[in-house]
């Protein structure tokens, strides 16, 4: 991924937080036929250390994971907030008129050799995990363990699960910090109005704002 000097993030916790926050993932593997991708929500382990490991699952019909050359690092992409920046926050617009549009954006990858696994109790831990970390924003959240426990193992027969240790792991928090302050004041202020709270947090983050 190209990543400017000022876009750079190497902050294994900040990446780390960006990849538990992100929605689902993109992976991505080399195969006979060539490139091969699939979309799905992952876990991350912070083991082993520094980069840890994403954990998700597939459907046992998807041959991502049979086809995958074992020689070559699946890639995953993972984005965090991102949006369209309008001239129009930048307060150079008003000084000299000399900007153009751009889309801010977070992006993480990482690289390493993907792993499948069939154990049902793994299996019912990853469903479990993931069920857990998306319904607890619910005020009555829903869980596995309310499905019949029969209906439960049926359905894990039709999945397959993945693992993938990280071993390079690359980040770019493209957040305005490239542009003087009265801009990414603007650009905040603007993004706040018109109603994209969570990519004008991110700016704040990134840029110190």
């Amino acid at each position: 991924m190209y990543i400017p000097t000022h876009f750079k993030e190497e902050r294994i916790g900040v990446l780390h937080g960006a990849i538990r926050s992100a929605g689902p993932a993109t992976l991505v593997s080399m195969t006979p036929d060539g490139l091969f991708a699939s979309h799905a929500p992952l876990l991350l382990d912070s083991e082993p250390a520094p980069y840890g490991t994403l954990i998700g699952h597939l459907a046992k019909a998807n041959p991502h994971v049979r086809l995958a050359d074992p020689a070559v690092q699946t890639l995953v992409i993972l984005q965090g907030p991102n949006g369209y920046i309008t001239p129009s926050y930048y307060a150079a617009k008003q000084e000299h008129g000399k900007v153009v549009p751009t889309w801010n954006y977070v992006a993480i990858h990482a690289y390493g050799r993907l792993v499948a696994f069939d154990d049902p109790a793994l299996l019912l831990d990853v469903v479990t995990r993931l069920t857990d970390r998306h319904e607890s924003l619910r005020a009555a959240p829903w869980a596995v363990s309310d499905a019949p426990g029969d209906f439960v193992q049926g359905m894990l027969r039709g999945i397959v699960g993945i693992r993938l240790p990280i071993a390079r792991l690359e980040g770019k928090v493209k957040m305005s910090q490239n542009r003087p302050a009265a801009d990414q004041i603007g650009v905040v202020d603007g993004l706040r109005l018109d109603g994209q709270a969570d990519i004008a947090e991110a700016v704040v983050a990134a840029t110190g704002g």
